[in-house]
């Protein structure tokens, strides 16, 4: 019977010999195609400004969103922006962080714990005495609508439709609380401000 122990030792001391066995040459060669990968690899990445990114460009990590305010963690009250990290596809570097990642603002909803379903029953059950009025904290509309029993129901309809439209809102101007992925609805508005890029096919 032969002896295991010997075996297993025998093959070992190759493992550990078997590297040390390879010719100057060899060395000298691998070392030449490490060498011309960073060659490479400097010749084909290039330095950018990742702030002027296009779509496409890059790719940003799964947005960390809060269970609470479902909105991403961070999302700020004065600019309606939230920081996250991107990285940059193959062969670009961002000038900023000499690498790959970086980070990018994006637009997001700030919330102060008001919630739409909540808004909603409130105003199919109780409209008619204004509580869903008095939730989202427009006193004085919830008054009149407690003393004059919801318009006689009319009022009570109408913003039914309005919150279901979610054209209503909190009275501090803070986002509904809605899934991130769920029925969110954005306006776009436009007044004398407002600036339309002319298109080549309009006639004047």
């Amino acid at each position: 019977m032969p002896d295991w122990t010997e075996c297993i030792t025998f093959i070992t001391l190759i493992i550990m010999i078997q590297p040390n066995m390879i010719s100057p040459q060899k060395k000298d060669a691998q070392t030449s195609s490490s060498q011309s990968k960073d060659v490479i690899m400097n010749i084909v990445n290039h330095t950018v400004s990742c702030s002027q990114l296009r779509l496409g460009q890059y790719l940003c990590n799964n947005t960390n969103i809060d269970p609470v305010t479902q909105q991403p963690h961070g999302c700020s009250k004065e600019t309606w922006t939230a920081r996250i990290t991107c990285t940059a596809v193959e062969g670009l570097i961002c000038e900023e962080t000499k690498s790959r990642n970086f980070e990018m603002d994006i637009p997001c909803k700030w919330t102060n714990g008001y919630k739409l379903d909540t808004a909603l029953l409130m105003s199919v059950f109780l409209g008619v005495l204004g509580a869903d009025r008095f939730y989202l904290g427009h006193l004085g509309m919830g008054a009149l609508k407690f003393c004059t029993l919801g318009f006689l129901f009319i009022g009570q309809l109408v913003d039914i439709i309005l919150l279901a439209t979610q054209q209503i809102g909190p009275k501090d101007n803070s986002s509904f609380i809605i899934g991130y992925y769920g029925p969110g609805v954005t306006s776009i508005r436009a007044n004398n401000l407002t600036y339309i890029v002319p298109r080549p096919d309009w006639f004047i």
